[in-house]
């Protein structure tokens, strides 16, 4: 698929037809919203969206979902580039400036090495990211590509109230006007819960650019960047208004929860890699008492949400 122009978005990311960068803008975003990652967290357990979105318990990033965002913010930073300029090198370049960067911005990232661990070890997993950005121009050549937007923050209201907030990797727009939406994937999830997750994900995206720009984006895209996989959908009206109503439910029930602090715990497969399970009943702990709705903004994600 050819792509168009160059990015609309603005300074922050936001989608040139949702709210704009105004100081205005910025506090309506602060809005309880729903994410795409929040409303996984409760789709997948209750509780779960409860930890992260209600209590907001720290939780412990890991190695690699750590490298996931140093490996999204290089590609960011690739295609800031002249489009002559975006090569393997290039790349590769920009990843030890890109987590100094990081670092400075996030000093907390640091606390995923030990004390044990000396400077040798860090800089051998920092290269283990190079197998990421390999596995990406495996995938596709950047030279050809002139992206909408990269990382663009999109938010938009459904008819029944519910206000939706997300960040998208990547946007391409053909000369037709065919939107294609990318997301990079670089973590080890299972592959048959992990796409199901990347799926709701992307259609997610898929209906807030359909109800910003007023169309439907004709291919979603996940790129694996581990194993060089990609894998395409091409959603349609019918199915993203099915969607819609699905959101509308997951709000509703987020909100019924949040009114009495009710949020049950839903044990699956994905238990294993929760941090939570010390306060989790269903592992025999006990959560801390509920703190109410919270204000401001209970949809909030973070790049690490998206690191996965």
């Amino acid at each position: 698929m050819a792509v168009g122009t160059e990015s609309t978005s603005g300074a922050n990311g936001t989608d040139s037809t949702s709210t704009g960068g105004t100081a205005t803008a910025r506090r309506a975003r602060r809005r309880p919203a729903l994410s795409p990652s929040r409303a996984s967290d409760f789709k997948q357990c209750p509780l779960l969206y409860r930890f992260r979105a209600v209590d907001r318990l720290p939780e412990q990033p890991t190695k690699a979902q750590v490298r996931g965002t140093v490996v999204h913010a290089v590609l960011e930073r690739l295609y800031a580039l002249p489009a002559e300029d975006r090569l393997p090198a290039a790349a590769h370049d920009l990843l030890t400036p890109t987590w100094t960067d990081l670092l400075a911005e996030r000093p907390e990232l640091a606390t995923i090495f030990d004390d044990a661990e000396s400077a040798e070890e860090t800089a051998a997993w920092l290269a283990t990211a190079d197998g990421l950005i390999d596995g990406y121009f495996e995938l596709e050549d950047p030279r050809r590509l002139q992206p909408d937007a990269c990382e663009l923050m999109v938010e938009t209201e459904l008819e029944s109230g519910v206000l939706l907030r997300g960040f998208i990797d990547r946007v391409d727009v053909a000369p037709t006007g065919q939107i294609r939406v990318v997301d990079y994937k670089t973590g080890a999830a299972p592959r048959e819960i992990g796409e199901a997750k990347a799926l709701f994900q992307m259609k997610f995206y898929a209906l807030a650019l359909w109800r910003l720009r007023g169309v439907v984006p004709s291919r979603l895209q996940l790129m694996y960047l581990a194993d060089r996989q990609n894998l395409a959908y091409a959603p349609d009206e019918a199915e993203l208004s099915r969607f819609e109503r699905t959101l509308d439910a997951i709000w509703e029930a987020i909100l019924r929860a949040g009114k009495t602090g009710d949020f049950r715990p839903n044990q699956s497969k994905l238990c294993g890699w929760c941090s939570y399970q010390a306060v989790c009943p269903a592992f025999g702990g006990t959560p801390p008492p509920y703190p109410g709705w919270p204000e401001p903004d209970p949809g909030e994600e973070t790049p690490l949400d998206r690191a996965d």
